[in-house]
């Protein structure tokens, strides 16, 4: 899969035009080997160090239900302000697989005895993830960042978290996004492929999913290093 780590991979595609727009797999070649460096360095951020004692699977799966909020609401938000048949389907098939998540987390906190209460309204809390992707505007950009890359983001750290499920002997909370969780992440990713191998064809569009994902990635880092340094917070899982 495109979603795991790899090591840093040099790629040279092919041109269909003299403004040096790639032909889509190509480009979509070269947007996998970019992302993939960086993917490999938030998931040895993520696992960096022991996780403390008191920060629990439930502290997580709280951290959990805020990230599944945001992205229902980031898919719905784009649903309403996009014409394209294709990408509604898949705003709307993320948006309701990610509150599915939500729910389903919420049952998992109860059943460990959390009853939590529901995050703060998103428009009054948005993380600065969350902010950056409301302000992009042009469905490739959204594309390139949210489902192409911020849902390979959610499954290289949601492999971290279950295999601190496992250590910790969570079996069930591991299974959940085993099974579950990650199958529905993988699937975003690709709606995202699928997306922008129809949408991404020429050299502005191309450069648009270029800008778009690499941003979202560097965020992430950034964020995940302040959490990590602040908060002593490793191996939250994604959404």
């Amino acid at each position: 899969m495109s979603t795991s780590p790899a090591s840093p991979v040099s790629f040279v595609g092919s041109l269909n035009a003299d403004d040096g727009t790639l032909a889509t797999d190509d480009f979509l070649r070269e947007l996998d080997a970019q992302n993939a460096t960086a993917l490999a360095r938030i998931d040895q951020g993520s696992t960096a160090g022991d996780a403390p004692s008191e920060l629990t699977i439930a502290k997580l799966l709280m951290l959990a239900l805020k990230n599944e909020l945001e992205a229902t609401e980031c898919a719905a938000a784009w649903f309403a302000t996009t014409t394209d048949l294709d990408v509604k389907l898949a705003l709307a098939r993320q948006a309701g697989d990610e509150s599915k998540h939500f729910t389903m987390i919420q049952a998992r906190l109860r059943e460990l005895g959390v009853d939590a209460p529901p995050p703060p309204p998103v428009s009054a809390n948005a993380s600065p993830m969350l902010q950056y992707l409301f302000a992009l505007e042009g469905t490739v950009a959204r594309i390139a960042a949210g489902q192409f890359t911020r849902e390979a983001l959610a499954v290289v750290r949601n492999d971290a978290f279950i295999k601190l499920c496992e250590a910790r002997g969570d079996d069930t909370t591991a299974a959940l996004y085993r099974n579950t969780i990650q199958p529905d992440e993988r699937h975003h990713h690709e709606l995202g492929r699928k997306l922008l191998r129809k949408l991404a064809t020429t050299r502005a569009a191309q450069d648009e999913a270029r800008a778009a994902s690499e941003r979202v990635l560097s965020m992430a880092e950034e964020l995940q290093e302040i959490a990590r340094l602040k908060m002593g917070i490793t191996c939250a899982p994604g959404c």
